[in-house]
């Protein structure tokens, strides 16, 4: 870009630092690549203006500036749209970050989160009241990307997707005006944001509906390698649909990731997972899942399972014990399955979540 047009664009955004609460970010500043950095590594693209936003306000503002200037806008939540729409070349980045918080009402069990939660800081607010609504499958994925785009997770078989348990949206639209958006205020609109994605305004809130789960349930990852997938599958097709709604099975197939039950020369081979989540009384879910276990434990090369997965905070839940042997593929000390309890130790002990 030439000299003269930069110093223009520069001025420009000086005059938009006097009304901008957050931080306005521009190539060549410290922060600038760290900020525009997102989950998918693949995707290096150069905004021409970061604005990280502090409050709705902030986004009203870096919205109409971008519309009063042509310049393109991209917003980012989470950051971990594998796409890469969050970020793009000469834009202006309306980065929600910043706008964090989540309030949990736990007599109407509904939660009010802003839109630069990540599904990990949702949790942990909720799980202190013992509650908990269908968000991502990895902690650090934002509400909203997820939330607009329908949401899978964990609790899906019990709960529905995220948009089934969404309530409300705050969202500012194209032109800079802030709404509440519910079924009874605005219904088209509200259907279209539970699934349409971003492309109807940009929510800087989410009421959802809570459900009791937890701070205890019963949870892990089993593996094999890919050349055992069709047994595996086999076993499932004809478990899975009379399994109860509690039960949450999850396939992935993929490359193994560097999880510290699994041993390191099996980094990067690719396996079949199975993750299970039973979302009920832990009692009845080990009744449930005892027989699955015992049939796949049969066949399993690594688990990670562990019969009670704790949200409690670190510092509340026991430690195993210091004699706990190290090495070798990981179960749980205390699994009723003798194939995985057989395992050296809990895949958990890491972060102190078992209390064998």
């Amino acid at each position: 870009m030439a000299q003269a047009a930069l110093d223009r664009r520069s001025r420009m955004f000086r005059s938009l630092r006097t009304r901008f609460r957050g931080a306005l970010i521009q190539p060549g500043e410290d922060a600038y690549d760290e900020t525009r950095r997102i989950w998918n590594g693949a995707v290096d693209r150069r905004p021409a203006l970061i604005a990280r936003c502090v409050d709705a306000d902030d986004v009203v503002t870096a919205l109409r500036f971008a519309r009063d200037h042509a310049l393109p806008i991209s917003v980012r939540g989470g950051g971990h749209g594998v796409a890469g729409n969050a970020v793009y070349d000469d834009a202006v980045m309306i980065d929600l970050t910043l706008i964090k918080g989540v309030s949990v009402d736990p007599a109407k069990r509904q939660a009010r989160a802003a839109a630069g939660a990540t599904w990990g800081e949702f949790d942990l607010a909720t799980q202190r009241y013992g509650l908990a609504t269908t968000g991502g499958t990895v902690s650090q994925v934002g509400i909203s990307g997820l939330t607009l785009h329908g949401g899978f997770g964990h609790l899906l078989r019990k709960h529905g997707l995220t948009v089934d348990n969404l309530r409300a949206v705050e969202l500012i639209t194209a032109e800079g005006e802030q709404l509440r958006v519910d079924a009874q205020s605005e219904p088209e609109l509200f259907w279209g944001l539970r699934g349409g994605g971003g492309n109807f305004g940009i929510a800087t809130s989410f009421t959802y509906d809570l459900h009791p789960v937890g701070p205890v349930v019963l949870g892990g990852p089993v593996y094999w390698p890919i050349e055992q997938a069709a047994e595996v599958l086999r076993f499932l097709r004809d478990f899975a649909p009379a399994a109860p709604d509690e039960l949450g099975i999850m396939l992935v197939a993929h490359q193994l990731p560097p999880l510290p039950f699994l041993p390191p020369e099996q980094y990067g081979k690719p396996a079949l997972g199975l993750l299970l989540t039973w979302a009920g009384e832990v009692a009845e879910g080990m009744r449930v899942l005892t027989p699955l276990l015992t049939q796949l434990a049969r066949s399993a090369t690594w688990s990670g399972w562990c019969p009670t997965a704790h949200f409690r905070p670190c510092s509340t839940v026991p430690r195993l014990p210091a004699t706990a042997p190290t090495g070798g593929p990981y179960a749980c000390l205390s699994c009723p399955i003798p194939r995985l309890r057989s395992s050296s130790r809990c895949s958990t002990r890491s972060r102190r979540g078992c209390p064998s």
